[in-house]
């Protein structure tokens, strides 16, 4: 698993409650139709720090709705519920959530760091910076983009396949390449059940 290296590493309390929030959520979306309302200001500090996240959901081990946030732009115990209720019901390979599905649905939530560019010469030169099982990439070609998290390296571990899925993810072809491709890597701290 890749964690981060940062300061604000969240204790076992703040884990337990932005997994609670991510549930919960969910739980409230199903009666509701809308994200949990969260009161930032009943949290911790570390929770109502700016941060991206992402909220994975999976079923019998099955990814069953992944979405989250590259930038940080709100506090993070309230991402967590904006992405667990998006997950839930509004990744669209996926049909929305039922109230049956909640008991058997593993959460899983990744808090990003601030991604950083990667400068990089050629499509080989960047093959031998990117370091797998560590770093999340975005790669970013005019207005098209894309992402793997971390946990991606699990069931692709080879970096080549790893760049090639990710530019098929972002809608190039997997051989394509140009000078305007930008990459940028994060990191993240993984928390809850293991994630796609």
């Amino acid at each position: 698993m890749a964690h981060m290296n940062s300061t604000s590493q969240f204790s076992r309390e703040d884990k337990k409650i932005l997994l609670e929030i991510a549930r919960q959520s969910v739980l409230h979306g199903l009666s509701t139709g809308r994200p949990l309302p969260v009161k930032v200001t009943d949290y911790s500090h570390q929770l109502q720090e700016q941060r991206a996240s992402f909220v994975t959901l999976k079923k019998d081990g099955q990814l069953r709705g992944c979405i989250g946030m590259l930038e940080a732009v709100r506090p993070v115990v309230e991402d967590v519920s904006e992405n667990a209720f998006s997950a839930a019901f509004r990744d669209s390979r996926f049909a929305p959530v039922t109230a049956d599905e909640i008991d058997m649905m593993d959460f899983h939530i990744s808090i990003l760091s601030a991604p950083q560019p990667i400068e990089f010469s050629s499509e080989q030169d960047l093959l031998k910076k990117i370091r797998p099982n560590i770093d999340g990439l975005i790669l970013v070609d005019g207005n098209r983009r894309g992402t793997f998290l971390p946990t991606v390296w699990e069931s692709l571990p080879d970096p080549k396949n790893f760049l090639q899925q990710l530019k098929l993810k972002a809608g190039l072809s997997k051989n394509e390449w140009s000078e305007k491709i930008r990459i940028l890597r994060y990191q993240t701290e993984s928390i809850g059940t293991d994630c796609e």
